[in-house]
């Protein structure tokens, strides 16, 4: 029973990922751009077995481009700020999935800063050349909801958000290794939210 009722939440949200959808427009990505996916732990792939299961390595497939995974477990937003640059430079990315700022969230610390930690790293992204992508990341709550910061920022910088898929992976034990990440099938579901609404944002496109 337990896995019949996984497999169910799955599909359910599923399909609630497939209709992502944004009224921002990204610059339509080559076959050859390069993709960064920029985080902490979420973002790195913690509790699955293999790099192959994180959400970087699920959207390549999906997209079929290059999906760089740069997640640093622990991260605060501070220590990305600062990590950011060299890895633009050797990176060269033609997009910035940027989802960071859940250990600032986890440890309580200051909002507004991290309000500007992101917001500073979405300028040395824009500043290099490189589209972005912001994704929220829900507090340390029952409610499950991110900080309005996330959707301030993407409404004041004009960027495309997936704004509602970690809420809602967070929300299902099913879908977790654990108390903060995700399983296999959270983050190939987490890769399918980003997939939609790169397609929605008309970044990825399929004849």
């Amino acid at each position: 029973m337990p896995r019949i009722i996984s497999l169910f939440l799955a599909t359910l949200l599923l399909l609630g990922c497939s209709e992502s959808s944004t009224s921002v427009k990204l610059l339509p990505l080559s076959e050859t751009a390069v993709i960064l996916a920029f985080g902490d732990s979420l973002t790195q792939g913690v509790g699955v077995n293999t790099v192959e299961d994180s959400y970087p390595s699920i959207l390549s497939k999906l997209v079929n481009r290059t999906v760089i995974n740069a997640g640093i477990p622990g991260e605060i937003s501070q220590h990305g700020l600062e990590r950011l640059p060299k890895v633009l430079n050797e990176t060269n990315p033609n997009l910035v999935i940027l989802c960071h700022g859940g250990n600032d969230l986890l440890r309580r610390l200051d909002k507004q800063q991290l309000k500007s930690n992101l917001e500073a790293m979405i300028l040395t992204i824009k500043a290099s050349g490189a589209q972005v992508v912001l994704v929220s990341v829900p507090e340390a709550s029952l409610m499950l909801r991110p900080p309005s910061l996330y959707q301030e920022l993407a409404d004041k910088h004009g960027l495309a958000i997936q704004a509602e898929i970690m809420s809602e992976l967070q929300g299902e034990r099913e879908l977790k290794s654990d108390q903060v990440h995700f399983n296999k099938q959270g983050y190939a579901l987490l890769a399918d939210s980003l997939f939609s609404l790169l397609q929605s944002a008309q970044a990825i496109h399929f004849d």
